[in-house]
């Protein structure tokens, strides 16, 4: 099921772009639940992995993921050799090599998740002219992008009957001004997880979104960690010198 939608899906290039210069007028971005939330939130890898698969089986024919490594997929729970298969599914430009010609090779560990088109003109050319985004920030475009992007992936509807939509446009209630040149591309089943869970449009559009948002943030829980550990020194240290305080003033007094 790699490679499903070679056609056009432009509109996450003018949904965190070019939308963004709208307001959201009338659109509805509903809270959706993450446990990547708050100061305490961590990543479910198990959703992460799902996401992968989502991105692997229907994102990765159009968007690329050009600041991420395979290798950090350890992070996520792949042993090294899972991580092997996993590149080795795509092909890399590599080279030259001793005639001086680039090469297709498989991909390594080592290497970042290749674009699916050889430079922006082709990708333009087989998009109906607009550029698709990488998506390795993807979340991190426009305030609340997790709930935006979720919402995004889940809020095809038909169109209201007065609506003026003109052709290859569709609506969504997420998107500003509700049309949108993006193909639903989310649809019942249409990937089959590994782990048994029921492949709905709303489970996948949570399990891609924890993914991409993984790949925006990788150490998002170390910092996290980092920062808890910071606010404890100072309550701490602040004890400690009003403590300090007391005990001189009393002295002297």
């Amino acid at each position: 099921m790699k490679r499903l939608f070679t056609a056009a899906t432009v509109a996450l290039l003018t949904t965190f772009g070019a939308g963004a210069a709208q307001a959201a007028e009338g659109a509805a971005i509903p809270d959706h639940e993450f446990s990547f939330e708050g100061i305490f939130g961590t990543f479910d890898r198990a959703a992460a992995q799902r996401g992968l698969q989502v991105y692997n089986q229907v994102c990765a024919s159009c968007h690329s993921l050009k600041y991420v490594a395979f290798r950090t997929l350890g992070d996520l729970g792949y042993e090294p050799e899972q991580v092997e298969a996993l590149a080795a599914q795509y092909q890399v430009t590599d080279g030259p090599n001793d005639q001086g010609e680039m090469y297709q090779r498989e991909a390594k560990a080592s290497d970042a998740f290749p674009s699916p088109f050889p430079n922006d003109a082709a990708a333009r050319a087989a998009n109906g002219g607009a550029l698709p985004p990488d998506l390795s920030v993807i979340t991190q475009a426009r305030p609340n992008g997790p709930d935006y992007l979720h919402a995004l992936l889940t809020g095809y509807e038909e169109a209201p009957a007065d609506a003026d939509l003109p052709p290859g446009q569709y609506w969504n209630t997420a998107f500003p001004g509700h049309q949108i040149a993006m193909p639903p591309p989310l649809s019942e089943g249409i990937v089959e997880y590994q782990d048994g869970t029921e492949a709905t449009v709303s489970q996948m559009a949570h399990d891609v979104t924890v993914f991409l948002h993984w790949a925006a943030e990788p150490h998002m829980e170390a910092r996290k960690r980092g920062g808890i550990g910071v606010v404890l020194f100072l309550l701490i240290f602040t004890g400690m010198l009003y403590a300090v305080k007391r005990k001189v003033w009393r002295d002297l007094h």
